[in-house]
């Protein structure tokens, strides 16, 4: 993978995990009676997701659509990891069908 790709690639993780964090902190609160304190390491969060989302240098549109297959991709591993699901083979196809999408998205031809 190029440079550019991997530091796309990095960055989309990066921003994935933010949202997720971002998302994750408020269903603590809400759904397991945690401290409502955990809303302002939320909020925190989602501005550093929404601020990474600015640093790649194709059109928001493009970014937001590419940005959704790494997402899936990272909330699967959220879904073992944090949660202690195991995903499933399909979930796995599934996620590899969204990140060739959003390589084709990212790199595939331009017309000019």
């Amino acid at each position: 993978m190029n440079p550019d790709a991997l530091r796309t690639v990095g960055l989309f993780v990066a921003t994935a995990l933010a949202e997720i964090v971002g998302c994750y902190l408020p269903w603590l609160w809400l759904k397991q009676g945690r401290s409502a304190w955990l809303l302002v390491p939320a909020a925190a969060s989602l501005a550093v997701f929404a601020w990474l989302l600015t640093l790649h240098p194709q059109p928001a549109g493009r970014v937001y659509a590419a940005y959704g297959g790494v997402y899936i991709g990272v909330a699967l591993v959220w879904l073992w990891r944090v949660d202690g699901i195991k995903p499933t083979p399909t979930d796995w196809l599934g996620v590899g069908l969204c990140f060739l999408g959003m390589l084709v998205i990212m790199f595939g031809p331009r017309q000019a």
